[in-house]
């Protein structure tokens, strides 16, 4: 995969596709400017490669998040065929979780709310929108914790004007989105979509890194 080239060049490609709405034709006109010579499919796979490992230690190393969360669904294009990615953020609009899904049903909301609370812990309240599938996924997290150790139960809202700080937060995965006309595989969107998340997160300085530029707070979450 091209790997002859420095990492921080390949990270530099990366970042400058998940922070940019570029298309990947766009990007590699881009890296030719600058002297590298690498074809889209090349650089597609080195989103794919990079961006999750950079999302996992990116969801290790962010700063904490408020108890209270907002969460909602966008489509995104995918093979031809609508997809849903599920979002949160916090009450300030830092983001906290994200998960793509073929569907968008009870069983999905309630893997999306179990993931976000592993890896942000149990909030005390989330904000949802009228749909009876995330307040069915959460209605089965609450009951799981009335019968575990923390005997935690999370209140649940469904306030609409509560939710227009995530709604708003949608604004920036769809501007960068749009460039790729329609994700072709699951798991590549799914990478991708992890790469622009964290991108988003340095946008929200949600991480104490000693480095001043946005990319090289990237580039140190690969290291």
């Amino acid at each position: 995969m091209h790997r002859h080239y420095p990492k921080e060049v390949i990270l530099y490609a990366v970042f400058f596709y998940v922070r940019y709405a570029v298309s990947y034709r766009d990007l590699e006109e881009i890296m030719a400017v600058r002297g590298v010579q690498v074809g889209h499919a090349t650089l597609n796979l080195w989103v794919v490669k990079y961006s999750t490992d950079i999302a996992k230690a990116a969801q290790a190393r962010k700063q904490a998040t408020a108890g209270s969360w907002r969460m909602d669904e966008i489509y995104i294009k995918g093979k031809g065929k609508w997809m849903y990615l599920y979002r949160a953020v916090d009450k300030y609009g830092k983001p906290l979780d994200f998960m793509l899904t073929r569907r968008r049903d009870k069983a999905a909301a309630r893997r999306f709310f179990s993931h976000a609370i592993e890896v942000n812990g149990i909030p005390q309240r989330i904000v949802i929108d009228k749909s009876g599938a995330n307040l069915a996924g959460l209605l089965r997290i609450n009951a799981g914790l009335k019968f575990s150790r923390s005997h935690r139960r999370i209140n649940i809202l469904r306030v609409k004007y509560l939710n227009n700080i995530v709604e708003q937060d949608h604004r920036f995965i769809k501007k960068i989105t749009r460039p790729t006309l329609g994700f072709r595989a699951f798991h590549s969107a799914t990478a991708t979509l992890a790469g622009i998340e964290v991108a988003h997160m340095i946008r929200k300085q949600q991480f104490q890194l000693n480095h001043s530029s946005p990319f090289k707070q990237f580039a140190s979450l690969a290291a």
